[in-house]
Formats: C-alpha cells, structure tokens, sequence
C-alpha cells in the first residue's frame, strides 16, 4: 500500500487531492493538519471516515514536527498544498507567508533528505511567480517577476525544489498552478466572494427583505485577466507529476484567459439574474433592474485594490498535455456554474 501525506488538508487542494486518491484502495491517505482550537472540516465530509484516511498533526513552521511525521509513516508520496496562498493578505504579513510558503517547503524538503531519501515529494507552485510577465502564454521558462510577497515566496520554493532534485538526487517536483477554483475554495478568494455573494442576492432579491436589498459585492480590480481551471481537474496533473519516471516541473492551466468582469457576468447569468454595467473607473457597478426597480449588485471599492497588480496570467501547459497525457475536463462557463450553483443551495439550506 502507497503511504501519501497530503498537507493543507482542509483547504480546497489538500481535500480534493486526498478524495482523488482514495479511489484507489491501494493508497493509504494522512491529511496533515495544525492543531487548532477551531478546525473546519467542511471540506473533509466526504472522505474523513474513509478506512484509508488518517487526520495527523503537523506544521510546516515545526521542524521537529515534521521530522516526526517522516520517520512515523516513512512515506513513500509527500503532496505539499500547505500555504499562506492569499495573495492580497502577503503585503501584510510578508515574513509570515514567507516562512509558510518558503521555509516551510525547506523543511518538508529537508525532514526527507535525512529520513526518507526516496520519497516523491510535490510543491504546489503558482502563476504569481512569473507576476510581470513578458510575453504570453507563459511556459516554464519564463523569468520570474513576482509583484507580490506571496509570488516571491512560491518562486523561492520552485529553487528550492531544484536545489535539492539537483544536489541530492531527491524526486522533488513544483507544479506551477495557474488559477483553480471550485466549491471547496475558501471564501476570502475573489471567486468565491463572488458565488457566494450571487446566491446571497438571489436569495434576498427573491425573498424582497428589504426595499434597501441586495447588498452589493464590493471587489478591487475587474478587470485583471486569468487563466481558471477546476482544483479537481488540477490534483489529478499533480498525480500524473509524481508517477513519472524522472522528476520535472510542469504547468497546469486551462489556456485560455478570462476578465473577473467576465466571471461576474457569468456567475449572475448562471443564477438567472441579468444586469447591465454602468459607469467608469472607481464609478463602474453592475446594476440590476428586475421588477422596475434598479438595484446596485456590484460595486468597486478601492481598498480592495493591491498594492501592485499583475494584470495577465496565461499558461502553457502544453508539455504535460503531451507528455503524461493530462487535460482540463471542466470548462470556464462550467466552473462558474457548478460553484454558484453550490452556493445557492447553501443559502437556501440557511433559510
């Protein structure tokens, strides 16, 4: 049987990798998690009693933790989604995300080095890393820019992973994950404020609560283009990763790039709620006007705006397309659709 520690989990990632793998009986799955007061593990239902899952204890800021881990389960798979990954909140804790994204990779590297040599280990990369990018799709040998401190510690972990794959003969791989969503994603992510924000209005809209109803979404930037793909389509590209004969980083992501302007529209027509864009700049708000009232249910507000946007991210995943074969299944349209969907039933299931 084939021992994986998968970290991160309770987040979107960790969850979606861990119920991919327990399809196969032959894989014995421990979800690593941080003690905490207050766990959710809403995004575990479905496999948490799973004979072949085990929740255990560790933390990538823990050396001593994670050394703990390797020489208890001598696993023979480590799948690493264990992350400070909101990129906006990076300008506020920069030495923190850092340490997580960074660091933690380090240690998790270092934990196998000296007690578990043949383990395949996985780091899960991102888009940000390129951040000012110049030329498009981006390929894997892009330059690194980052414009963020998340970017720059994602970035710091791919050198890391080479470090060791190159020096001390490690299978260590980085997958460099371009946007993915779906309905296990955390609520602070743009897309799901998004979703979650249309059902809400949906509900209030048809309910009438109040002549001031709906409240809109407030959002930064609309008109930033990126490249979405579903997480579930994504985790099985990081199994195609670690099961090939020689180590080697790869893209992952759909190719094709989309404005959250765009997911807006989509996310609202997928409720059955049709509005029009009005005004420019700070201004701009999707406006509804069923029943001859008007209704603002987008709004910008500036404090969401960052500090240094990267405006366009397109990915090349042409390698591992051709390579090991993988594929996104899901669509842009039907991302979009299946979360909000979700998320209606959820506020439906409040009242």
């Amino acid at each position: 049987m084939k021992k994986i520690i998968v970290t991160g989990i309770l987040g979107q990632d960790g969850a979606n990798m861990a119920e991919y793998l327990l399809q196969d009986p032959d894989n014995k799955v421990f979800g690593m998690m941080r003690r905490s007061s207050v766990p959710n593990f809403t995004n575990t239902v479905n496999f948490k009693d799973h004979k072949n899952f085990e929740f255990v204890f560790g933390d990538l800021g823990d050396e001593v933790s994670l050394d703990n881990l390797v020489q208890r389960i001598k696993p023979d798979y480590f799948i690493n989604f264990a992350a400070n990954s909101f990129v906006g909140v990076s300008w506020d804790m920069p030495l923190q995300v850092m340490d997580a994204n960074a660091v933690g990779v380090l240690r998790c590297l270092e934990a196998l080095r000296k007690f578990k040599h043949d383990c395949r280990f996985y780091s899960a990369g991102s888009s940000e890393e390129w951040g000012d990018v110049d030329y498009s799709p981006q390929d894997i040998v892009h330059p690194i820019k980052p414009r963020s401190p998340y970017g720059a510690s994602k970035a710091a972990a791919r050198h890391l992973v080479k470090v060791y794959r190159e020096s001390h003969d490690m299978y260590a791989v980085h997958g460099i994950l371009f946007n993915h969503e779906g309905t296990k994603r955390g609520e602070e992510f743009v897309t799901r404020k998004i979703t979650k924000g249309v059902a809400r209005i949906k509900g209030e809209l048809e309910e009438q609560i109040s002549i001031d109803s709906p409240t809109p979404i407030e959002l930064g930037n609309i008109y930033a283009k990126r490249d979405w793909s579903d997480s579930e389509d994504f985790v099985k590209g990081v199994w195609l990763m670690l099961n090939q004969e020689q180590p080697k980083d790869y893209i992952l992501s759909s190719g094709e790039t989309h404005t959250i302007k765009e997911f807006i529209e989509l996310a609202f027509n997928a409720a059955g709620i049709k509005g029009e864009w009005q005004g420019e700049g700070i201004q701009e708000k999707y406006v509804y006007k069923g029943s001859g009232v008007a209704h603002d249910l987008v709004v910008i507000n500036e404090k969401f705006y960052r500090p240094a946007e990267v405006d366009l991210l397109l990915g090349d995943s042409t390698p591992i397309r051709e390579e090991l074969g993988w594929k996104p299944e899901v669509s842009f349209d039907k991302l979009v659709e299946k979360m909000v969907n979700f998320d209606i039933e959820i506020e439906r299931g409040k009242s």
